[in-house]
């Protein structure tokens, strides 16, 4: 007699979701990523708050960017980890979209739920998105613009794209000023991209018009007791080096002794060591040392006898910076001073910021170095106008580099939405429906942005559509005064690389995602008892 149970080839306590169910828990968290990001999406979108726990906890950020939010919560659900995991490399990419183009993924798999649900195979639905993503990019393409031939055109573009990025940010009733400073920032890096060479420092007092941008490099730090405090033509030795021999160190030994003497001794042993290192140091010929580590007394003392101004503590990140401003290298033995390259600059001087004391290294080897002091009431504020300001300035080395300009206001999902209708109506089979759901999707953006601001999306929707219908290519989303208008006039403008990354990345996820049709998760593993304990 043959047993009808069914064979079972997975550990015990491994998982197996299969067709429908795998299907649908993969929409239902991609769906739900989606709708968590979307109040969040354009000039008024909602903030989010979030609150960590476990080693920060209690720790308040408040921000409406997609990618930091994303990266805060913990997801379980493998569609979900996928979206994710795209918006961070939106983020790591172009800096800015990143809210859309999770939202845009999340609107492809909720119309490809219904067409699952009329009995379209999944290959289907691909093959007609891939058709549809052509068209859309071969739309954006013909749309985008290009002023880089004309340098006053294509830096009002600049100014454009920086206050329609700023403008869903913090920075929003601000962003004619962080505006200028983003585009001053990296116009002075000369179409190197090089977005280390700008760095931002964050101190709370003052308003947020009080920031500015300082030509330099600035390294929140204080010089040494009875050192020089300010140096022209600065020979700079940058170091990651152990200087701490106020107490005795003697590693992987143990010292018996018979009297305080003896210890006495070994304390002078050790400062002798110290001595010797840091004659090796001016050895080198410098008159600025920056540690990344600490420099004790004795050290700070020797240096200040030398007439070196000594900088302690640096935090790695600063002295990557300024290695790369100054044109040093970050060195730990001192053995070879002809083999170590020192940085350069004109002058180095302290200058007051609110409350608080800053180095400036004026006239840097890499001059197009600079600073962007940001001030603002609370923490929370300073760490949201960053990472806008940031999202900012990486748009704009991107358009620096591919120097196309697209426009923005939901103006070109609608374009590229119109495009692709057009497209499906041509097609023949069930791939024009899902052309169709892939235009549709598209349109979904401009709507919540109109249902953010409290619009009638409805309303604003059908009259973008019937423009573009009727060849007003220029038409989007006016959200100040609740209708549609030219963008051309209004000068919203977009980065041409944000949107064709949104556009490809969001259809890819989606794809990947719609393509599953199991789930496996392996069983948890054992953790073996110790022996010793049992």
């Amino acid at each position: 007699m043959v047993s009808l149970n069914p064979v079972r080839i997975l550990k015990h306590e491994a998982d197996e979701e299969k067709a429908e169910t795998a299907r649908l828990s993969s929409f239902i968290g991609a769906v739900a990523i989606g709708d968590l990001v979307k109040s969040t999406l354009g000039p008024k979108g909602m903030d989010k708050i979030l609150v960590s726990s476990g080693r920060n906890e209690g720790q308040v950020e408040i921000t409406n960017d997609g990618a930091t939010i994303l990266k805060a919560i913990g997801v379980d659900n493998p569609a979900a980890k996928i979206l994710v995991d795209m918006s961070r490399v939106q983020d790591d990419e172009v800096g800015d979209g990143t809210t859309s183009v999770t939202v845009l993924a999340a609107e492809l798999l909720r119309e490809a739920e219904h067409l699952i649900d009329q009995k379209i195979h999944p290959q289907i639905i691909v093959a007609g998105w891939r058709r549809a993503t052509q068209v859309a990019r071969s739309a954006l393409d013909a749309a985008a613009l290009d002023h880089s031939a004309d340098t006053a055109r294509f830096h009002e573009d600049l100014l454009n794209i920086a206050r329609t990025t700023l403008s869903s940010k913090i920075l929003s009733q601000h962003k004619e000023h962080f505006a200028k400073l983003a585009v001053d920032a990296v116009l002075r890096l000369k179409g190197s991209g090089t977005l280390s060479a700008i760095q931002i420092i964050k101190k709370t007092g003052g308003t947020m018009e009080d920031s500015f941008l300082d030509e330099g490099f600035l390294l929140d730090k204080k010089i040494g007791l009875h050192q020089p405090k300010r140096v022209e033509n600065a020979r700079i030795l940058i170091a990651n080096t152990p200087m701490d021999t106020d107490k005795i160190k003697v590693f992987g030994s143990r010292v018996r002794v018979d009297s305080m003497a003896k210890i006495a001794e070994i304390e002078v042993a050790e400062k002798e060591k110290m001595k010797d290192k840091v004659n090796k140091i001016l050895k080198h010929n410098c008159n600025v040392f920056i540690n990344r580590q600490l420099i004790y007394n004795y050290p700070e003392q020797l240096f200040a006898d030398a007439g070196v101004m000594a900088i302690e503590h640096a935090d790695f990140d600063g002295i990557e910076r300024l290695a790369l401003v100054t044109g040093g290298e970050i060195v730990s033995t001192f053995d070879s001073p002809e083999l170590v390259k020192l940085g350069h600059c004109d002058l180095i001087e302290q200058i007051m910021i609110g409350e608080d004391t800053l180095l400036r290294f004026s006239g840097v080897a890499l001059g197009e170095a600079c600073s962007i002091i940001i001030r603002g009431a609370t923490q929370q504020i300073l760490d949201e106008a960053e990472r806008s300001l940031h999202d900012a300035l990486c748009v704009l080395a991107a358009t620096v580099r591919e120097t196309r300009t697209v426009h923005g206001g939901g103006c070109s999902e609608m374009l590229m939405a119109c495009a692709v209708r057009a497209e499906a109506a041509k097609t023949p089979g069930k791939e024009s429906v899902a052309m169709e759901a892939f235009a549709k999707a598209l349109q979904m953006l401009p709507t919540i942005i109109a249902d953010n601001a409290g619009y009638d999306s409805a309303q604003l929707i059908s009259e973008l559509r019937a423009a573009h219908s009727q060849g007003q290519n220029s038409m989007g989303l006016d959200m100040e005064r609740g209708s549609i208008g030219c963008m051309k006039e209004l000068g919203i403008t977009e980065s041409f690389v944000v949107k064709r990354q949104m556009l490809l990345s969001a259809a890819e996820a989606a794809e990947m995602i719609i393509r599953v049709d199991t789930i496996i998760k392996s069983a948890p593993r054992k953790r073996v008892a110790d022996r010793g304990h049992c």
